[in-house]
């Protein structure tokens, strides 16, 4: 028998059923499936592109660490199952018969627009894999009705033990001056196919202000519905009633922890626990928050407990069998997944590549490995195994493994390469980096990346004394925390050393919400204080778009003086005051590049001449690259030589998106490197446009030409030798 067969088998047989009673119904009206759930599955979708909207998958034994299935790929293709091609927002239920699945879905794409989608998905699974699907479209079923509605959105199922049916409810927008969003209900036929009965309304916010994303759980005799007001302080309410169809009672106050905006409220009980978990999506800071509750009136913040190795928008999640998620697991995952998944000292986990046609594994680790300990680990679960065939000492040559799931088993054969870049550990970008005449060591100031949307909130700072190996010093400024005029997007730092009254002090320029901060300190790695207010807030005069991001700070060797540049979509340029944490307003100055000029400023100063670098094109383009001009003078007019390419992508190595970058002269040499970002490697490039918010730091060597011009910079997966400073 197949082994999914075979473990079917086993999750269908693994259920007892006991009767449970519901305040004011009569005991034989409701029938809550009783079953050892052990593990969670979180459905949901990943953003506003077509490709995003599709359904995913990801698995947690514990309801606070999840991690995504089929590579956080859907699992099935919204072109399949939907008329506008693509769904959002699905919601998971377990039926009544404790075997039987479905998932809602708004059908919809937000390309075409809000107010563009007139349907919803219903989705049937007897083993969570396989799904027979139908598409609703409101206005053809109820033309009289609901023929001039403007939007479904975001469906969910439940029992109703009173009608012994299932109840679809959603949201629902007519046209017409003064309406707006409602909750609907409409009970479903037994194939889970069509809606039986014409939707009518379940619940509208007295207010009359728009009312959505429902999401209704039932606990101590009472329904409990959870949805999101729109209109005037927007968040999370909720209100209960005794049976599903109301009367509902209205709890007027907001149960979100957040002052972000928030929205698709998720609900579900801890296993083998009396507490709840209250989850939504902050869709404009990018990420999710959980929040924890024993009564579901008082929620406590738990993010800090939580991690995903995905990015949801609106989802849900299910309890499961723990032979339900063995079941997932051995379906969706490949040899590959296991493979990529080791941790071991010393191991860039982030950038193991692996060939599944050659069945070749390389895993890259730092230039202190020592081989011959080097012993990665893997995860995997029931019904999979990982083991060495023969030698299984990296220092003495390559190694096999064997990998097993289920009765399907591959080898592949696995070598180290010791690369230097990327440099630094984990997802980075747009770095700055900073000798310290004070320490005599090398700093590096980037973005903290891997957040959906750019959406990071804190600055780290890192220190080498050779340029390969670096030390993560931690983080040396938090938004919202250390600044209070800015809570989202901590972006592009950079940094200078100014030597004042004998002592070194340090001006730490970042952007934070699109505005231009400061912060100092007597160290290169912090405690910075912050100003207290923005820097930069507004844009220069006459410059309409664009961001006030990006920002730069040079000190003329020539003067002493200080300079800060900034814009995407234009390029600002301002000397600093002598207290450098305001500007001259008299020397703002719209500087002029050429039109491939996106973000990113950077200024040097070589043999009398003054270098502008900026990157070009979108950081979520693989064609991101760096470009430059030559001036006379800090503020003044641009020579744009004939060849301006600093750096570019290499397909032929994998390397694409370079740029952002910040360049160092080594301190008395003439001797240069240019330090940037570039899609993470070797995932980065299949990520579509998340690959502009996954990226890593490099440093390659740049030389100029005899005639000062740059000579182009080849990206590398070498990196460069450790520099020693005392030769």
């Amino acid at each position: 028998m197949n082994i999914y067969k075979k473990l079917l088998c086993i999750i269908i047989g693994g259920f007892t059923f006991m009767p449970q009673m519901q305040a004011s119904q009569p005991k034989s009206s409701y029938l809550q499936p009783k079953y050892k759930s052990s593990a969670y599955l979180f459905v949901y979708f990943t953003g506003n592109r077509k490709d995003e909207e599709q359904i995913r998958f990801a698995l947690s034994e514990n309801g606070y660490n999840f991690k995504a299935l089929n590579h956080d790929q859907p699992i099935i293709k919204s072109a399949d199952i939907s008329l506008t091609g693509g769904v959002r927002d699905p919601h998971i239920l377990r039926c009544q018969d404790g075997k039987t699945f479905y998932m809602v879905a708004t059908d919809m794409t937000s390309e075409k627009g809000w107010s563009s989608n007139r349907g919803m998905v219903l989705l049937k699974s007897a083993d969570l894999i396989h799904w027979t699907s139908k598409a609703l479209h409101i206005p053809t079923l109820f033309p009289t009705e609901f023929g001039n509605i403007l939007r479904v959105w975001a469906p969910q199922t439940i029992y109703d033990p009173l009608e012994k049916k299932y109840m679809v409810y959603f949201s629902m927008l007519k046209e017409g001056a003064g309406e707006y969003d409602k909750i609907y209900y409409s009970y479903v036929n037994k194939d889970f196919t069509a809606l039986e009965t014409i939707p009518k309304q379940l619940f509208f916010s007295p207010d009359q202000k728009a009312c959505i994303d429902g999401d209704i759980v039932f606990n101590n005799g009472k329904y409990h519905l959870f949805f999101k007001t729109e209109g005037h302080g927007n968040g999370i309410k909720k209100a209960t009633a005794d049976k599903l169809t109301g009367e509902w009672t209205l709890k007027d106050n907001y149960l979100q922890q957040t002052t972000s905006p928030v929205e698709g409220a998720g609900v579900f009980k801890l296993n083998n626990s009396t507490d709840w978990i209250l989850m939504y999506d902050m869709y404009t800071s990018g990420r999710y928050q959980f929040t924890r509750s024993s009564d579901l009136e008082n929620f406590k913040v738990i993010d800090k407990e939580v991690t995903m190795d995905f990015h949801p928008r609106h989802g849900t999640v299910l309890p499961i069998t723990n032979e339900e998620a063995d079941y997932l697991k051995s379906y969706w995952t490949k040899p590959v997944d296991i493979l990529l998944s080791a941790k071991a000292e010393g191991l860039r986990s982030i950038n193991i590549t692996v060939d599944e046609n050659a069945k070749k594994l390389t895993f890259p680790v730092e230039s202190t490995t020592d081989l011959s300990k080097f012993s990665p680990v893997f995860d995997y679960s029931k019904n999979m195994n990982v083991k060495t065939i023969g030698n299984s000492d990296f220092g003495k040559g390559e190694v096999k493994y064997e990998v097993k799931i289920g009765l399907k088993t591959e080898q592949y054969t696995a070598t180290t390469v010791k690369n230097h870049n990327p440099v630094l550990n984990g997802l980075y970008a747009d770095p700055e980096i900073l000798y310290s005449e004070k320490t005599s060591k090398f700093y590096i100031y980037p973005t903290s990346d891997g957040f959906t949307g750019w959406s990071g909130t804190y600055f780290n700072c890192f220190s080498s004394d050779n340029l390969v190996n670096w030390k993560d010093e931690g983080i040396i400024l938090q938004l919202g925390k250390d600044v209070s005029w800015a809570n989202r997007n901590a972006w592009a730092p950079c940094i200078v050393e100014k030597k004042i009254n004998g002592l070194y002090k340090y001006f730490y320029y970042f952007s934070a919400a699109q505005k231009i901060g400061v912060a100092w300190s007597e160290n290169p790695t912090g405690p910075f204080t912050d100003l207290g207010k923005p820097l930069i807030d507004t844009k220069p005069e006459g410059v309409k778009n664009g961001q006030i991001i990006d920002q730069d700070v040079f000190t003329d060797p020539q003067t002493g003086k200080s300079y800060l540049y900034w814009g995407n979509g234009f390029m600002a340029g301002a000397e600093l005051n002598d207290d450098m944490v305001s500007i001259k307003k008299e020397t703002l100055t719209i500087l002029k590049p050429d039109r491939t000029f996106r973000e990113g400023t950077y200024v040097l100063f070589r043999n009398g001449k003054y270098y502008f670098m900026w990157s070009e094109d979108d950081t979520r383009s693989e064609n991101y690259r760096v470009r430059y001009a030559i001036s006379d003078s800090p503020l003044g007019q641009f020579i744009i030589p004939e060849n301006n390419l600093v750096i570019a992508k290499d397909p032929n190595e994998g390397i694409y998106g370079t740029g952002h970058n910040s360049v160092l002269q080594l301190p008395g040499k003439d001797e240069w490197y240019i330090v940037y970002h570039r899609f993470n490697y070797p995932k980065g490039i299949t990520m579509g446009g998340a690959a502009g918010y996954n990226r890593e730091v490099c440093i390659d060597k740049m030389e100029f030409n005899t005639d000062g011009t740059i000579k182009q910079v080849t990206p590398t997966h070498k990196g460069i030798d450790p520099v020693n400073l005392n030769k």
